[in-house]
């Protein structure tokens, strides 16, 4: 492998704690959050319900645990959740819908990870011995296999309006919240004004090392935290990483605007680039997909390539590749990874 510096666009969970952000880290003032009295965590967990217009909010490890105590916080055995078929909580959440709140999906298509208000209208199940009760519509923002696509706020208000007919939760997974506020110029309080919880993720973009967020009213996030301790989920001195989320809070959201900006110039080099096929009309925020020619081989055998030049990347089907950017990626490294590219395909081209 070549000894320059590695470009790694896996994901933008593989960033790491800038130095500032280990100081924070360091001089975190801590208690046993369990007891309630970890008074940095306490800090992050009032700025998040201030942040996203909620009465309170509770800090956990992970974006899946976020999610998954919202569900169960939402629901009851028997019941089922709506959402798209790409969703984060449906494909890489291991089942727990099912296995930790025992509840049935109602999945829906939609282009880039949308759904529509009138497909969840259509969706729910009429009051019915025979049918499981439709609970609570799950939505995804930024949605993340549908390539970083924003969710108009519109239709999250929609969606919402269609929810409260039946008496419906909406649950928003906003693991990348900021990407989305950033990129569409609307505030995390007018997401979150349209749904009943939202999750963040500060161990993505943020670059944290750990750590999610859930939001919503008092009553629900006491649910919530009642199911954050039953799945494991309960952390003692968390405080050392909530000054991390505090400090990502202060410091990275502004900045997420340049991992923008970093996708799309490496959208459209691929663009241009024989055998690869992309959109980059379609790179809102920091996640493109692209996909490869039979000619050049497959998907995985391409990431190989790369990988061997020092570009990472993850294939997510035979002919599909994703690419990320995030906070360990510069502009300088997007000029490297689309030379890298060029020299790869040239070696993978049929002479």
């Amino acid at each position: 492998m070549s000894q320059e510096r590695v470009v790694d666009l896996r994901s933008d969970t593989v960033t790491r704690p800038t130095l500032g952000m280990r100081r924070a880290m360091a001089d975190a003032e801590v208690g046993d959050d369990v007891f309630g009295d970890d008074p940095t965590v306490n800090r992050l967990q009032e700025r998040v319900a201030e942040l996203l217009g909620k009465q309170a909010a509770l800090f956990v490890p992970s974006g899946t645990m976020a999610n998954q105590t919202a569900i169960r916080a939402h629901t009851e055995p028997g019941d089922e959740i709506i959402a798209h078929a790409d969703s984060h909580v449906y494909l890489f959440e291991g089942g727990a819908p099912a296995a930790l709140a025992g509840c049935s999906m109602r999945l829906l298509p939609g282009r880039r990870g949308m759904i529509e208000p009138e497909q969840v209208r259509d969706a729910v199940r009429k009051i019915d011995s025979h049918y499981p009760r439709t609970r609570l519509v799950v939505i995804e923002n930024t949605h993340n296999r549908g390539g970083g696509s924003v969710w108009p706020v519109e239709r999250v208000a929609a969606i919402r309006k269609v929810a409260d007919e039946f008496g419906l939760r909406v649950h928003m997974d906003g693991a990348r919240l900021m990407n989305a506020c950033v990129a569409s110029g609307r505030t995390p309080r007018e997401y979150a004004a349209q749904v009943h919880t939202v999750s963040m993720c500060f161990s993505k973009g943020l670059g944290a090392p750990v750590g999610s967020a859930v939001a919503g009213d008092g009553e629900t996030i006491a649910r919530v935290h009642r199911f954050r301790k039953m799945f494991g989920g309960g952390m003692r001195q968390a405080g050392i990483l909530a000054a991390a989320a505090l400090f990502s809070l202060d410091h990275h959201v502004e900045r997420l605007a340049e991992d923008h900006t970093n996708a799309r110039k490496l959208a459209n080099a691929l663009a241009e680039m024989p055998g690869l096929v992309t959109d980059p009309a379609e790179v809102e925020t920091n996640i493109l997909f692209f996909d490869v020619d039979a000619s050049l081989g497959t998907a995985a055998e391409l990431c190989e390539a790369l990988h061997a030049r020092g570009v990472w990347l993850h294939a997510i089907g035979p002919r599909r590749v994703r690419a990320v950017t995030h906070l360990d990626v510069s502009a300088a490294d997007i000029d490297r990874a689309i030379l890298v590219f060029r020299n790869a395909l040239a070696a993978l081209r049929p002479r």
